[in-house]
């Protein structure tokens, strides 16, 4: 990974390269790149686990990852990668001109960071496991290794680190994992005839389940500013949506493989306790010495490369939305199509962005040491994220009467629901906010959002048609690339 990292170092010549890699991503670079950010320690760890206990339907999880991408590349990637920016409180202030949505980048800048904090916990647990390190000396080790390869290279430095990742995941979880679990359980008859029929459920693990899964990640991943940041760096619309699609599809194969091999660790080794360890446990008592190691790597892969691609999000936020936000930037409208912010992203250069993401990084790892409970804030985030900002930002891609003044006030309305139902259910015991079940706050966010913003829009001006000419611009891929670093106007 830090060979990667410094071949990446070679490549990064601008702030465009080092934040977007240059937007010079072809298809094979792009798909493998989307697939290993979006493929984390919960689809591979976890998936396997939700498998060995619930069955084939312990898929649901990965397939609603793969599903979120797939709609995102088919229904807005073109778009989005024709608009030319580098975060998506860039969009919201390009599609309504108002200021009201750039505290969008707080709410961002706080998800990217709770995400790459629980990346890198997870890792460090099979550092703990194979080498008995204590936890925060694991978590050190790895967060180190992920934070110089982003730090010296950005962009470039991560796709090409997550490429080799993607290419240990794919052979460790599908050549090597998946057939050694299933011939040692005795291929799909020795399984049914030891686990039953009901194991063969797509719906064993409940419909409630299921539903909270295609909530949580598959909305999540629309308006995630790491997805979109893997989509920025696509060469062309085309790339973005086929590629993409691609990785979405691969995500969903990914998904029946995991379940797949926890069903075979059910038969195999039916007294595993924890779900988490069926993964580790199969690497190590299933596979022959040596091919259990590479299956290991992948899972350490495969939360590297989700932590090094929210880092490098985390710390786009940071410097292009954050900071003018909070310093009280007010920037110039967004009537010539370039008010976003990214002028102040053009003149980023990569060493100032090299300590952003290098400042974040340490933050991170601190995080993960010393917050036990990332999960639960990651939860936070994660509803806050859907149940706040969703609606303004699909608004804005799909329906052109919606206006700053609606996508504003629904954002501050989804986001005080979210938080009062989450306060509620918490005083009232009725939910505990150590998993991804505790997505009833985002329905509620998200009706009220949606009615906020419909209501308000339409009973407010429309968009001024200057804004909105500009907008037209940028979605017409109407705007000169970023060659020398800039997002152009």
């Amino acid at each position: 990974m830090l060979g990667f990292g410094w071949w990446g170092k070679s490549r990064t010549r601008n702030a465009s390269d080092y934040l977007v890699a240059g937007r010079r991503l072809g298809p094979f670079l792009y798909t493998g790149t989307m697939a290993a950010v979006v493929l984390g320690g919960a689809s591979t760890v976890g998936g396997v686990g939700l498998g060995y206990q619930y069955g084939i339907s312990g898929m649901w999880l990965v397939v609603a990852i793969g599903t979120g991408v797939l709609l995102l590349s088919l229904l807005f990637a073109p778009t989005i990668q024709r608009l030319k920016i580098y975060t998506v409180s860039q969009m919201l202030t390009l599609r309504y001109g108002h200021r009201a949505t750039r505290v969008s980048g707080i709410v961002m800048l706080a998800y990217t960071l709770m995400l790459c904090a629980t990346s890198t916990g997870a890792y460090a647990t099979i550092f703990v496991v194979l080498f008995g390190w204590d936890r925060a000396l694991s978590i050190a080790v790895g967060g180190v290794i992920v934070l110089i390869y982003s730090t010296i290279g950005g962009v470039w430095s991560i796709t090409l680190a997550d490429m080799a990742q993607f290419v240990i995941k794919t052979i460790g979880v599908f050549a090597l994992m998946l057939p050694f679990s299933l011939a040692a359980a005795g291929g799909f008859a020795g399984i049914a005839d030891r686990a039953g029929d009901e194991f063969f459920s797509i719906t064993g693990i409940g419909a409630q389940s299921i539903i909270t899964y295609f909530v949580v990640y598959t909305l999540g991943l629309l308006i995630g500013q790491d997805i979109w940041q893997r989509v920025f760096t696509s060469r062309t619309p085309v790339v973005a949506r086929w590629g993409g699609s691609a990785a979405g599809v691969y995500c969903i194969l990914y998904g029946i493989a995991g379940a797949v091999i926890g069903m075979s660790a059910s038969v195999i080794l039916p007294a595993i306790e924890s779900r988490d360890d069926v993964y580790a446990d199969v690497a190590l008592n299933v596979l022959p010495i040596g091919i259990g190691g590479l299956v290991l790597a992948a899972a350490v892969a495969a939360m590297m490369s989700t932590a090094s691609g929210a880092l490098i999000a985390a710390a786009t936020v940071a410097r292009t939305d954050v900071v003018p936000f909070v310093a009280g930037w007010s920037g110039r409208g967004a009537t010539d199509g370039g008010a976003t912010g990214e002028d102040a992203t053009a003149e980023h250069d990569v060493a100032s962005s090299r300590w952003w993401v290098l400042g974040l990084g340490i933050v991170t790892i601190a995080l993960a040491v010393v917050v036990q409970d990332v999960v639960a804030a990651l939860t936070i985030a994660y509803d806050i994220l859907v149940g706040g900002l969703l609606v303004a930002i699909l608004g804005g891609l799909a329906w052109r009467r919606g206006n700053g003044v609606g996508a504003g006030a629904s954002m501050a309305a989804g986001t005080l629901v979210t938080l009062g139902v989450m306060t509620y259910l918490e005083i009232t015991a009725e939910v505990r906010y150590d998993g991804i079940y505790a997505n009833d706050p985002i329905y509620y966010g998200l009706a009220v959002s949606a009615l906020v913003y419909v209501a308000v829009s339409l009973a407010t001006r429309p968009t001024d048609p200057r804004v909105m000419a500009a907008w037209d611009r940028r979605v017409a891929g109407e705007v000169p690339g970023d060659e020398h670093g800039t997002a152009g106007h």
